[in-house]
This record gives C-alpha cells, sequence and structure tokens, in this order.
C-alpha cells in the first residue's frame, strides 16, 4: 500500500485531467485561425484526445494493478501535463493533434486509478463519500476549465491556456510523486495484478460484472453521449440563446454535480444506495421529460441543476459497485466500467446526433427520459440481485 495521499491532492489530479478535456470547448475558433482552417476541421483536435482516453482502460487498468495504481497514475499525470506543454509550442495542426492523442492517452488512466485507489483504501460503508470528494476535483473542471481557459486566450491567445494547465499538471504530478517518495520507484507485491488482461474475462464472467458493464453502456449513450451533449444547442436553436449564455445555462449541471459531493452522506445515510439508484434515475427521466416539454430557458437553467444532482446520485453508485466487482483487480474492474461508459457516450453521439433530424431536440429528450427510468429499475433489480 502506497503512504497515504490526501483527497485533495487525487481530487486537484482529477481537476488537471478533466480540465484538459474541457478545456477546448472555447479555443476551436482560435485555433482554426491560427492554423487557417475551418473549425470543423479543427475539431479533429477534440476527437484526438477522446478515443486514446477511452481505449487507455484497456491497458490502464491491468497495469495499475500489477504495478501499482497511484504510482501508474503518477506518471501518467506528468505526462499528461508534458503533453499539455507541448502543445502549446505547436506549428501544424497535424502536431497538435498528435499531441492532444498523447495527453488523452495519459489523461484517461488517471481518474479510474485514482478511484480503484481509493476503494482499496477506503472500506465500502465510506466508499461513496469518499469517491464523491474525490469527484468534486472533476466536476470542477466542468464548471470552470472553459470559461478560464475562454479568458486567458481571449487575453494572451490560445497556447497559454496549454502551458498554464500543462504547468499545473506537472506541479501535481511532482507532489504526488513527492508523496509517494521511494514507492513511485519500488513495485508493490502483487494482489490480483497478475491476471493482467484476463481480468477481463474473469470480471464478464461473472453475472454482476456483465450487468454492471451493461448499465455503464446504456448510462453513457443514453445520458452522457445522449442527451446532455444537446443541451446547448437546445437553448440556441429553439431559445435563441447565444453560445455564452448556453454555456453558462449548461454549467448549472456542474451546480448540480458539486451539490451532491457535498451532500453524498446524508442522502446516503437517508435513501441507501438503492434509494438512489432508483431516486436519482426517476428524476433524471423527469427532468428530461420536463426538459421536453418546457417552453422557457429559465425551466432549462433550473432543469440542469436537478439533472446535475439527480445523475450523480445515480452514476455515483454505479461507480461504487463498479470499485467491488472484481475486489482483488480493483483497477481492471473501475477500468472496464469506464471503457463501457466512453464505448455508450460515443454510440449515445452518434445515435442521437442522427435522431435529432427525425425527431428534434423534443423527441430526443423524451426518448432519453423514458432510457433512463428503464435504466433505473434495471439498476435497482441488480442492486437486489447483489
Amino acid at each position: 500500500m502506497p503512504p497515504a495521499i490526501p483527497i485533495a491532492l487525487l481530487a486537484l489530479a482529477g481537476f488537471t485531467t478533466g480540465s484538459g478535456m474541457r478545456m477546448l470547448d472555447p479555443l476551436l475558433p482560435a485555433i482554426a485561425r491560427a492554423f487557417e482552417v475551418n473549425v470543423s476541421q479543427a475539431s479533429a483536435v477534440v476527437a484526438g484526445f477522446v478515443l486514446p482516453y477511452g481505449l487507455v482502460q484497456l491497458v490502464a487498468g491491468p497495469l495499475g494493478d500489477r504495478l501499482g495504481k497511484v504510482r501508474i497514475a503518477c506518471l501518467a499525470v506528468l505526462l499528461f501535463g508534458l503533453g499539455l506543454v507541448a502543445s502549446g509550442f505547436a506549428t501544424a495542426l497535424p502536431g497538435l493533434i498528435a499531441l492532444r492523442a498523447w495527453s488523452g492517452f495519459f489523461a484517461g488512466a488517471v481518474i479510474p486509478l485514482l478511484m480503484a485507489h481509493i476503494a482499496d483504501a477506503v472500506p465500502y460503508a465510506e466508499r461513496q463519500v469518499a469517491i464523491s470528494r474525490f469527484l468534486t476535483g472533476m466536476v470542477m473542471a466542468q464548471l470552470i476549465a472553459g470559461p478560464a481557459c475562454g479568458m486567458v486566450a481571449e487575453a494572451a491567445g490560445w497556447r497559454l491556456p496549454f502551458l498554464l494547465l500543462g504547468g499545473m499538471a506537472l506541479a501535481v504530478g511532482g507532489l504526488l510523486a513527492w508523496r509517494l517518495g521511494p514507492a513511485l520507484w519500488r513495485r508493490p507485491e502483487e494482489n490480483g495484478g497478475g491476471r493482467g488482461m484476463r481480468a477481463y474475462l474473469e470480471l464478464l464472467g461473472k453475472p454482476s460484472g456483465r450487468w454492471l458493464a451493461g448499465l455503464a453502456f446504456f448510462d453513457g449513450f443514453l445520458l452522457f453521449g445522449g442527451a446532455f451533449p444537446f443541451i446547448g444547442s437546445f437553448l440556441i436553436e429553439q431559445f435563441g440563446r447565444n453560445a455564452a449564455e448556453a454555456g453558462l445555462i449548461v454549467a448549472g449541471f456542474g451546480l448540480g454535480a458539486f451539490a451532491y459531493t457535498r451532500m453524498a452522506r446524508p442522502l446516503l445515510a437517508r435513501f441507501g444506495e438503492r434509494g438512489l439508484l432508483t431516486l436519482g434515475g426517476v428524476a433524471v427521466a423527469i427532468a428530461l421529460g420536463l426538459l421536453a416539454l418546457t417552453d422557457r430557458w429559465e425551466a432549462v437553467a433550473g432543469l440542469q441543476v436537478v439533472l446535475g444532482l439527480a445523475f450523480y446520485m445515480f452514476h455515483g453508485v454505479l461507480q461504487t459497485r463498479a470499485t467491488e466487482a472484481l475486489p482483488e483487480a480493483r483497477g481492471t474492474a473501475v477500468g472496464a466500467f469506464a471503457l463501457a461508459l466512453f464505448l455508450g457516450q460515443s454510440a449515445g453521439s452518434l445515435a442521437f446526433g442522427l435522431g435529432m433530424a427525425v425527431i428534434g431536440y423534443r423527441g430526443a429528450f423524451a426518448v432519453a427520459g423514458g432510457g433512463a427510468l428503464a435504466l433505473a429499475f434495471a439498476a435497482r433489480a441488480n442492486s437486489v440481485r447483489r
């Protein structure tokens, strides 16, 4: 077991990698102008980050189980930071895309491994609360990374956000290395890591493992990749909001998610895991249904806060369950959950993007709401079996 590391430092590592994902939201037009391409062509830098971020789960989990979860996460944060700093000096778009792929690959290893480390260190009864505190970093990245990078870029150009965030990642990685001390270079005793990639087969060989992977996939399909990414466009096209206003309204989701990180303990004590699965899933379904019906943007703003809180009530239980799906190889189990979520998100973005042309925003939100309701009861059924 590595030395005790404050959850605040682990959350800061999550903040840096989460910011690395969201930082490009306001920077694409400036990058397109700098390299004399259109925004559609410049958007390849987004895909360049996201695909490696998801696929690295295949190797990061088994590697963390074998060589030490915090150890691998620490090295990943440092290499992620180097990629960001180098991105600030890119002279051509293909080079920037390659550096974003490098950054995405190492960023993707950080949060699942640190979550698995927390699960190793914290008893199950306290685990969801500890993970919620850790997720504060990721939630704050969703809230402030885009606006902060936009303001910096407006004042000093698109390269400076890469340099500043890269420097922050290197500093956080350095702090993690310092806290690890000699453990950074010392391979831990094996405790399930010897399974390697076979741990995935072992996980999927268990009914509970297959259920969890399926729930994560449809969680990503219906919500992360399905309904949520299109709310900003809905505000612009249906309510005439501009991009900045839509961004501020959508940020309400982060406020709701932050509220969850502060309220996780009393919510868990009051409702228990099964109650949170049901209450969170049903609340997401109702909020999406109201989103499909509303004719006021102010209502959309309020519903965003509700969606953030309700989603993390539901999703937080699934994440915590993932840490216990294969206790002897937690890095692999959490990585498998993250990979299933990513695959669902990718498929959902494509499916809902195509579906919008047929049923429109409101129809898509209604479909996602119905799916979320079914998902909530499927998750509850799985909870009863467990």
